[in-house]
């Protein structure tokens, strides 16, 4: 270790000071550790954070005339004036209900999309561990404050509206937040099957908040809200107690960079490349060849500073220093990494399919079979279990083939024909629904979650940065701020969509959001594809 210790977090130097000495007569490796705590203590953050985006989605159904038809729960009386609209919530008790729950969605996702971009600035110049804090604090107070409008008989939509707006800037807070946390804390080998399993957390917290939501639904709606909201709080005040935001803040090095990596010629799967320091073991030559795109023949020292044609996305550029090292990048420098664009306005799609099935998910259910509102809440979930299985499939493909841009482009072709079938036959049995919400789940998630994980990781540690430490949060916020923007757009079309229109409108709108998505990756993968062709070239050489 080296550095001072700076800043550490209370509960941190209380366990520090309670273990000391305990382990020093085992070879315990400190720094996996701390690394494993790292990675619990981000994954439970941004599970509340999911969490806590889910209860308006559950308690649509309730909001609405449509539950007129469910029974009343023991605890709520019915006379002559109630008994056709116990559960009705003005000003959602209209026909134009879907409408202004669809406004309620944008308030939320247009502030969220809006304030992305400079949260990901923010988050590079601050300390992460009062960033995150307090975001999760704000935000589960806006969660909080949806709730108690039934309690305070609050009807007024413009409450609503900005309840939801504020909620949506303060969890901007979490993304560029946890990403850079783990960015600092992980090198860049295998990050796809690291970051698939990390970010089932979205999937999880979609899960709880369901869970969470569909137990009060149907007997006291405001508590779908108050509970997730407060157990955000408290992790809030959890990660202000524990959370070490960098190596360097207890006195340990950074994960060293990466300037290259080996292939060893003997085995040429992808899945046997690793990713190689400057602290790296001599390799005889006779079983690794290095290589660059564009210049076959490089020295030794300048060779340890360029990337590989491993990893498609980042290479066949010309080296650029935008900044001098913990400068934090500017957003039209970050904009300069090759696969930025792309990889933003793909993202743009995929979220807007993505979030549409967030937050409408349970009401057409609803609306296309016979089951209640707790009922269709629940079966909902299967679309995020997965999307657990996708995230975790597209970083182990990503991995093996060294091939991001392939793996999203055929998830996304595969999951048209798949929506397509979940909206024509996905009613016929709960079976027939059950599979084709999990099909759907892998292949429309399984992308999403790559570009704003691994993908992101990689462009926010581009060799064009040069010795830059302090890019990955702007990265990740520029392609998760213009996804967002799809968020934002997506269930806002649904609610317009399947107003004025037919559910069936709805699901073609998503497919061809699907296309648009494949299509912005299009250039990536013809560069990947060719540069597999000639690793492939030089290997059999």
């Amino acid at each position: 270790m080296n550095g001072p210790m700076r800043d550490l977090p209370w509960g941190f130097q209380a366990l520090k000071y309670m273990c000391n000495g305990c382990c020093e007569h085992r070879r315990v490796n400190r720094m996996m550790w701390h690394q494993g705590g790292i990675l619990a203590l981000t994954y439970l953050a941004y599970t509340c954070y999911h969490m806590t985006r889910k209860p308006i989605s559950v308690v649509k159904s309730v909001l609405t005339h449509n539950c007129s038809n469910l029974p009343p729960p023991p605890n709520i009386p019915v006379n002559d004036s109630n008994r056709d609209t116990w559960c009705d919530w003005a000003p959602f008790d209209t026909e134009d209900a879907p409408a202004l729950l669809g406004m309620l969605d944008s308030a939320f996702l247009f502030s969220y999309a809006a304030a992305m971009f400079l949260s990901g600035f923010i988050a590079e110049r601050v300390n992460l561990r009062y960033f995150l804090s307090l975001g999760m604090l704000a935000s589960g107070i806006s969660c909080y404050l949806f709730g108690i409008a039934k309690s305070y008989n609050i009807h007024s939509l413009w409450y609503f509206i900005v309840v939801q707006a504020i909620g949506g800037i303060f969890q901007t807070s979490g993304w560029p937040g946890v990403v850079t946390v783990v960015g600092n804390w992980f090198g860049r080998g295998k990050r796809g099957l690291i970051f698939g399993v990390w970010n089932s957390h979205t999937s999880l917290g979609n899960i709880l908040g369901t869970l969470i939501a569909a137990a009060y639904v149907e007997s006291d709606w405001s508590l779908s809200f108050i509970v997730p909201g407060v157990i955000m709080g408290a992790m809030g005040f959890l990660l202000f107690l524990f959370l070490v935001p960098n190596p360097v803040d207890i006195g340990y090095s950074p994960p060293a960079s990466v300037g290259y990596r080996k292939i060893d010629v003997t085995n040429s799967s992808d899945d046997d490349q690793a990713d190689v320091g400057s602290d790296s073991h001599s390799i005889g030559e006779d079983r690794v060849i290095y290589r660059c795109v564009y210049r076959e023949q490089l020295s030794a020292n300048h060779l340890a500073n360029e990337r590989s044609e491993t990893s498609p996305m980042l290479s066949g550029h010309r080296r650029i220093h935008y900044a001098p090292r913990d400068n934090a990048i500017g957003f039209i420098g970050a904009m300069k990494i090759p696969g930025v664009i792309e990889y933003s306005l793909s993202l743009f799609f995929a979220k807007l399919v993505s979030y549409t099935f967030l937050y409408w998910l349970p009401l057409y259910i609803e609306a296309s079979t016979s089951y209640g509102a707790t009922a269709s809440a629940t079966l909902s979930i299967l679309f995020d279990i997965g999307g657990i299985v996708g995230a975790i499939a597209a970083g182990v493909l990503s991995d093996f083939s060294g091939m991001s841009a392939l793996t999203c482009v055929a998830m996304f072709g595969f999951a048209c024909p798949a929506l397509f079938l979940y909206n024509y036959i996905g009613n016929i049995n709960l079976g027939v629904n059950i599979v084709l919400l999990l099909i759907a789940g892998v292949l429309v998630n399984g992308p999403y979650a790559l570009i704003t994980t691994a993908v992101s990781a990689e462009l926010g540690t581009h060799p064009n940065l040069g010795d830059n430490s302090k890019a990955l949060a702007t990265v990740t916020a520029i392609i998760d701020g213009t996804g967002s923007i799809g968020a934002a757009v997506g269930p806002l079309l649904a609610g317009l969509v399947s107003r004025w229109a037919k559910w069936n409108d709805v699901f073609y709108m998503l497919m061809s959001a699907d296309l648009l998505a494949l299509l912005f990756l299009s250039r990536l993968v013809y560069r990947e594809v060719r540069l597999y062709i000639q690793r492939r070239r030089v290997i059999q050489i």
